[in-house]
């Protein structure tokens, strides 16, 4: 299912997300679902308890607007499991295409306006608990979501990836495939960020 919201407005204000979401009939998706990925134990830093996936879109799971080979196999290869992740894409939709790639999927999509995205997505991160949140992203507009995080994995995509973006992620993977695997097998999580 996807819910997107108007492009232009402003989320940063989880309220006003919620408001708008009620006005137009839609589940506030922020909230914590009632699954949860099985706790993936870290030797040297502790279980990572996992309930969500934000994605940034542009550069992350697309090029150029349409969606990487694979990914969507992926994301509902995900969302099939016992334990699946929330999934919430969040994006500027800059070549208007969001709607139609993500339909059919397994997630929420947010809309996001110009100016502050950064922030915009904090604060979306922030509204569903950090600590259960796995942010992807490449860009420098991912930065302070990729480091609020519980984990954070930054992309390196046909686009590149910011430096901010890198420096902000606890695991930089060479693309958006490599990434969704990590949460497919999790163990090879285990083995990069084990102390």
């Amino acid at each position: 299912m996807l819910w997107t919201f108007p492009a232009g407005s402003d989320y940063a204000d989880h309220e006003r997300v919620v408001d708008t979401a009620r006005k137009n009939d839609i589940p506030d998706q922020r909230r914590p679902q009632e699954k949860t990925m099985e706790p993936i134990d870290i030797p040297g830093h502790g279980p990572l308890t996992l309930r969500h996936l934000v994605l940034d879109y542009n550069g992350t799971l697309a090029l150029d607007g349409n969606l990487v080979p694979g990914v969507a196999e992926r994301l509902t290869a995900l969302a099939a499991t016992p334990s699946a992740l929330g999934v919430h894409v969040l994006t500027a939709d800059t070549f208007g295409q969001v709607r139609q790639q993500l339909a059919g999927l397994p997630c929420a999509c947010q809309v996001i306006g110009p100016g502050q995205q950064d922030q915009a997505k904090l604060e979306y991160v922030r509204a569903l608990d950090p600590a259960t949140v796995v942010a992807v992203g490449n860009g420098r507009n991912d930065r302070l979501m990729l480091a609020a995080a519980g984990l954070g994995l930054a992309v390196i995509g046909g686009e590149g990836a910011a430096r901010e973006a890198l420096d902000a992620a606890r695991v930089v993977c060479l693309s958006i495939l490599d990434a969704l695997d990590l949460l497919r097998h999790p163990l090879r999580l285990v083995a990069t960020l084990r102390n």
